[in-house]
């Protein structure tokens, strides 16, 4: 069953009541109140957002309605993931970072990401069949999208072409105006585009401690989600125990409940093992790491869970070819990409 965060209905509870409508009423016909919406342990179910959203498509004034979602989000909405955002260091790295972890957000929906000619194509794909709500889910995610990058962008930005797989309404003139570029209706997808120079372009709300942090927390939410990806659970007990540089097969696999030969059969049915894990998250957290000149060698090596500065300078070699100091030199001269 497809659930979602409860912080989302705060953002369709205010737009509800933008479009003039009784969010109060609507929510507690499906035995909601404003005050489960607070939870950060709990998921609801999608089929109650759903169900919402049916309810209220008699009430709206008209079919451009879901436009109006861009007024009524705020990054809490999203949790972890819209702090997430806020602190990426480009819109191409956000959107990366989103399309990883949108399932913590909610399963009904995902974000796609494919190189287009005139930039990166952000593509909305819903597990939903009923054309109202597959049309009004588009609208919403696709606007908040949208604002969510002009707020972090702090410039003027407008898409290269927007399609929707909606038909052409009568208030098409009202997509138009939103987006500031062409909109193709009755389209194969729901999708966005953005130039590559925007996408690239360093933010000014970047910051690559607290896009770390937040990421630790979706991993591990994306891990408690889909509880049978053994790696993904491996992956958060690496990151809470990653300075100890105790990271073992046996301690691993005390922490899941389970036997060493039982974790280690687990993982190699998904075609990996602990070390191979281990490796990858330490190199990942590396080049975050590295990236920022206020980490010394040594305190990487610490944060990575190494005993001595020369475990962490072979690895760096195998990683990226190079000595730390270098490839942070080299880095230096490039637009950041993992923060």
């Amino acid at each position: 069953m497809d659930t979602a965060l409860p912080t989302v209905g705060h953002a369709i509870w205010r737009w509800l009541e933008f479009e003039g409508l009784n969010a109060e009423r609507l929510f507690a016909a499906h035995g909601l109140s404003k005050e489960e919406l607070q939870s950060q342990s709990k998921r609801i179910p999608s089929d109650t957002w759903d169900g919402i959203m049916t309810d209220a498509s008699g009430g709206f004034a008209n079919t451009c309605a879901g436009l109006s979602a861009a007024q009524c989000w705020h990054p809490s909405d999203l949790g972890a993931m819209g702090y997430a955002w806020l602190a990426s260091s480009t819109l191409g790295t956000a959107f990366r970072r989103m399309e990883r972890y949108f399932a913590v957000v909610g399963e009904r929906t995902s974000v796609t990401l494919k190189d287009a000619g005139q930039g990166l194509q952000v593509s909305i794909t819903q597990n939903r069949s009923d054309p109202m709500l597959r049309a009004f889910g588009a609208d919403f995610s696709m606007s908040i999208l949208l604002d969510m990058c002009r707020v972090n962008y702090h410039s003027p930005l407008y898409p290269a072409e927007v399609t929707l797989q909606r038909e052409r309404p009568n208030c098409a003139s009202e997509y138009t105006k939103f987006y500031q570029c062409e909109v193709y209706f009755e389209s194969d997808e729901d999708s966005f585009t953005l130039a590559a120079a925007d996408v690239d372009r360093l933010l000014p709300t970047s910051n690559r401690q607290l896009a770390g942090v937040h990421d630790q927390i979706l991993t591990q939410q994306l891990a408690a989600l889909h509880k049978d990806d053994i790696a993904a659970r491996c992956k958060v007990i690496i990151l809470e125990n990653l300075t100890t540089g105790e990271i073992s097969t046996e301690g691993v696999a005390r922490e899941l409940h389970m036997s060493s030969r039982t974790l280690t059969r687990r993982l190699e049915a998904q075609g990996t093992q602990l070390q191979k894990i281990l490796d990858e998250t330490r190199c990942e957290l590396a080049e975050r790491y590295f990236a920022d000149p206020a980490n010394s060698v040594s305190e990487v090596a610490f944060l990575l869970g190494f005993s001595q500065q020369s475990s962490l300078t072979r690895a760096s070699k195998r990683w990226f070819g190079m000595p730390p100091l270098k490839y942070r030199s080299e880095r230096a001269t490039e637009s950041p990409s993992l923060s």
